[in-house]
């Protein structure tokens, strides 16, 4: 059944946005030429009878750029980005096709606002649409019937996952396993061998497998259960938990192999463009807080004997060694390298304790992202003392070397930082690595700056 509901919702999806590109040409003309007035020298005829190609060529290159493809797993930021390169693509073939055709004249002002309107209609319409459906599948409606293969931790896991995530639209509505464990609420159909049979009466739309490492030897049991009865296999493999969210796969003459650590910014042009951030950033923030860092430099000589500048060994980028500038805001103590500071600490001066209050003790850190060694958000580095430490307590520790370290970060803005969970941390990190992009760098700057000013209202 829910095939048949699929095809039909591509097919009207497909509909919606061949009108909505349509319409948004001749809108175009009249937003053009009528609320921002002037003269047209091409009628508003011509864009209409364009319209017509365009929105076909359009629709076409969302269905080769799978656009209608099932979205529920994916996240909205990654759709309405396939929609905004689909309609670049399709804006690019458009004006190619005016110069082709010697129709030069289209007014350029009119197709600047058909390329920001095709996108605000397809895109919203797209978000409006997943509201929607997340709403009904919370109610129970539009589910898609899964059966389980497995009842380990693995299994486990699965299912707290989906009761996390209702709008995803999931239900599972049995299990099959070899192993004694049971799924409390869970309706189990048998073992293995049974797979077969149980796909053919149940009928469902899914087999998600989540075996356990002494299963796998059952694998080929449950592939050739899956292709005989044409429903699609998921795998969740038993390594899962080393594995980051979207592992980059290649292959070696038709031999896949997985990469568990190739991250966005492995890409040089996502690298080059982070960089730039961070260049450009640090430099216009060092210029506007320089007479906060003069000031502060004057209160921290004043409050007591020694450095302006405390410089710390920190672990960044690849484990290689640096050292990261703040203001000092302690006397001088010789635990500095081996023991984290608190909101308590009786190191701290008062003068001290007013700039850790605000953060203006590490402002002097944008020296050290214009230098390369950090960036503006990224992981925070550790002390070479805990990061030996830690390697070989916490799973996953050293990924966060991956990257350059940065002043804020995931974790800071979820709450861990100082003295707090350092799992918590982490997995907070992996997140971000995994899953960067330049937005959600914008995102964490933001909500840092609106989180410090949160901090201050609270404290007037």
């Amino acid at each position: 059944m829910i095939r048949e509901n699929q095809r039909l919702f591509n097919h009207l999806n497909m509909a919606l946005d061949y009108l909505l590109v349509f319409l948004s040409l001749p809108a175009s003309f009249w937003l053009r030429f009528n609320l921002f007035q002037g003269i047209p020298s091409v009628p508003l005829i011509r864009y209409v009878q364009a319209a017509f190609f365009v929105a076909a060529g359009q629709v076409l290159i969302y269905a080769f750029l799978g656009i209608y493809e099932s979205v529920r797993k994916k996240r909205l930021y990654q759709d309405l980005g396939r929609i905004f390169w689909a309609n670049t693509l399709g804006f690019i073939l458009f004006q190619m096709a005016l110069f082709l055709l010697r129709s030069i004249h289209f007014s350029r002002g009119a197709l600047v606002i058909y390329f920001a309107l095709v996108n605000a209609l397809t895109g919203g319409k797209r978000i409006f649409v997943r509201k929607v459906l997340h709403h009904f599948r919370g109610l129970g409606y539009n589910q898609k019937f899964v059966i389980l293969v497995g009842s380990g931790p693995l299994a486990q896991r699965y299912l707290e996952q989906l009761e996390l995530s209702p709008e995803l639209g999931l239900t599972v509505i049995g299990y099959v396993s070899d192993s004694r464990g049971e799924l409390p609420g869970r309706k189990r159909f048998g073992d293995l061998s049974q797979l077969g049979a149980v796909l053919d009466r149940s009928k469902p739309d899914e087999v998600v497998a989540a075996l356990e490492m002494e299963d796998y030897a059952r694998m080929p049991l449950l592939i050739q259960a899956c292709e005989k009865s044409g429903v699609r296999l998921s795998l969740i493999p038993f390594y899962a938990d080393y594995m980051p969210a979207r592992p980059q796969i290649d292959s070696l003459n038709g031999l896949p192999l997985i990469n568990l650590r190739r991250i966005p910014l492995d890409n040089l042009g996502n690298a080059f463009l982070k960089r730039t951030v961070d260049i450009v950033g640090s430099l216009v923030l060092i210029v506007v807080t320089s007479p906060v860092m003069l000031l502060a430099a004057i209160g921290v000589k004043l409050s007591s004997p020694g450095p302006v500048i405390f410089r710390q060994k920190r672990v960044g980028l690849n484990k290689k060694e640096f050292y990261m500038y703040k203001f000092r805001s302690m006397r001088l103590n010789e635990s500095s390298d081996t023991a984290w500071s608190t909101d308590s600490d009786d190191r701290k001066t008062k003068f001290g304790a007013f700039i850790r209050k605000f953060s203006i003790d590490e402002l002097p850190q944008f020296f050290n992202v214009l230098k390369g060694e950090m960036s503006l958000v990224g992981p925070r580095p550790e002390l070479p003392f805990y990061v030996e430490q830690f390697k070989e307590e916490i799973p996953l520790y050293m990924v966060k070397h991956q990257v350059r370290p940065g002043i804020t970060g995931w974790a800071q803005v979820n709450g861990y930082r100082g003295d707090t969970s350092v799992k918590e941390r982490i997995r907070c990190d992996v997140y971000y690595i995994e899953n960067w992009t330049l937005l959600f760098d914008i995102k964490i700057l933001f909500m840092t700056l609106f989180k410090g000013i949160k901090n201050q209202e609270k404290l007037r």
